[in-house]
């Protein structure tokens, strides 16, 4: 008890340390929401992390991107976390997305915000912006994608293996993007009112993201073009079936792996047990 101070100083000094490149962040301008959401190509980033109730060693991550104006929504596996592996999956979504990036703006995960991305952006005529510390709101359309794109579907379990994050991918740049993009609509909130303390909103009328894309008219022709021969060949309920036939799989393969009778992906994890001291203690022997 009496220790109970220094122990919070402690805490704080190692989730609050010092940034190793505070130059990095100088370079990159913060940016909370003003945000022009008509204007398609502004991406919103982050990391998923698929860890279970242990974040020790190595373990598969989510990039997600949402473009703010559309809601037009990619992902990509990548296994840890490392700057190179979240650079290549991050190419590989722009190369997957029908419109020109104009921005990308992740929060202050050093995965998402070094000088690799930076150097990248800058050669590509990219606006790299990002969040303010500690404000997840900041993020706030990636982050609802987050729940109803990824947390929706994968649940809250462990993936760690290899094979997981093949089946994970396959179901990312297939089937999920596909009947998310072009069969799930949303609604965009167009006034906020506050009268009384009460806020009301309004809403616009739900439309998916391939047609807001489109409704926009800020993408070549050629390429409306090919979105809507790649709708008309689509067929939401065979896309609907492919999707939990492939999270069967992937249910599957966590089950042989933790050896268990059951799998439930959508019941949070409890945290296990702390396994470390902030500070060491000193080991009790017993006299020689």
């Amino acid at each position: 008890r009496k220790l109970k101070h220094q122990k919070e100083v402690l805490h704080r000094k190692r989730k609050y340390r010092p940034r190793n490149n505070p130059l990095l962040y100088q370079k990159i301008p913060v940016r909370a929401g003003d945000w022009d959401r008509s204007l398609v190509g502004q991406v919103d980033i982050d990391l998923v992390e698929h860890c279970g109730s242990s974040a020790r060693g190595e373990f598969i991550h989510s990039l997600s991107t949402v473009d703010i104006a559309s809601g037009w929504w990619e992902g990509e596996g990548i296994m840890g976390r490392a700057q190179g592996r979240t650079f290549e999956a991050l190419t590989n979504i722009r190369k997957r997305t029908p419109f020109r990036w104009l921005e990308m703006h992740p929060d202050n995960d050093s995965a998402l915000v070094n000088w690799h991305l930076l150097r990248y952006a800058e050669s590509e005529g990219i606006t790299f912006s990002r969040s303010r510390p500690y404000k997840k709101n900041d993020n706030s359309f990636v982050e609802q994608k987050n729940s109803t794109h990824i947390r929706a579907f994968l649940g809250h379990l462990r993936y760690d293996t290899e094979k997981e994050l093949e089946i994970i991918n396959d179901l990312y740049r297939n089937e999920l993007r596909l009947y998310k993009n072009f069969f799930q609509p949303v609604m965009k909130l167009k006034e906020k009112i506050r009268e009384k303390g009460k806020v009301h909103r309004k809403y616009d009328v739900p439309k998916t993201p391939y047609q807001r894309l489109v409704e926009s008219g800020q993408i070549p022709e050629p390429t409306r073009k090919e979105l809507e021969a790649l709708y008309l060949s689509l067929n939401p309920a065979q896309l609907k079936r492919n999707i939990e036939m492939k999270l069967n799989k992937l249910y599957q393969a966590y089950q042989e792996k933790s050896r268990r009778d059951a799998v439930k992906p959508f019941k949070k994890q409890n945290p296990r047990m702390v396994t470390f001291y902030m500070t060491q203690p000193d080991l009790l022997r017993l006299p020689s």
